[in-house]
């Protein structure tokens, strides 16, 4: 028997082993650092203070086409860039993010024609609304896989 016969099954338990270390991330732990990779935090705060700013410009009926414009336009954008971090390592946040983010560019939509319409205020309120929940939601899952 040659010597690389006799290696050959020891270079294939090594490279077993160190391939098998590679992904043997917890869950816990994938989303701990998917969480920091995607500025979840902040950029879920970001998102509830911009949906803020939309809601009081919504409830003012003296608001104007441009001011509706800008706080949702605003959001808008703040909401495209936040689900392009997705999908997250658990399928069940992706999931519940993925509500949210769309609830939030529904109403930033509805919000930008708006302006004469208090049906379409409203209509708009209640998406950031349903947002706020499941991004609440969302947080809470984060927290009991331990990643936040």
């Amino acid at each position: 028997m040659s010597l690389r016969h006799a290696l050959a099954p020891t270079v294939l338990l090594s490279a077993s082993l160190v391939l098998a270390a590679c992904g043997s991330v917890s869950a816990s732990t994938a989303m701990a650092n998917w969480t920091k990779s995607s500025n979840l935090t902040s950029n879920s705060a970001q998102l509830a203070l911009d949906a803020r700013h939309v809601l009081i410009a919504l409830s003012d009926v003296h608001s104007t086409a441009a001011q509706l414009h800008t706080v949702c336009a605003v959001l808008d954008l703040e909401t495209l860039q936040a689900n392009s971090a997705l999908p997250t390592p658990d399928t069940q946040t992706t999931s519940l993010l993925s509500a949210a983010y769309t609830d939030l560019g529904d109403g930033a939509n509805e919000c930008y024609a708006a302006a004469g319409s208090a049906l379409k205020r409203a209509k708009a309120a209640a998406f950031l609304h349903r947002a706020g929940a499941e991004l609440s939601e969302a947080q809470a899952r984060v927290t009991a896989l331990g990643a936040s």
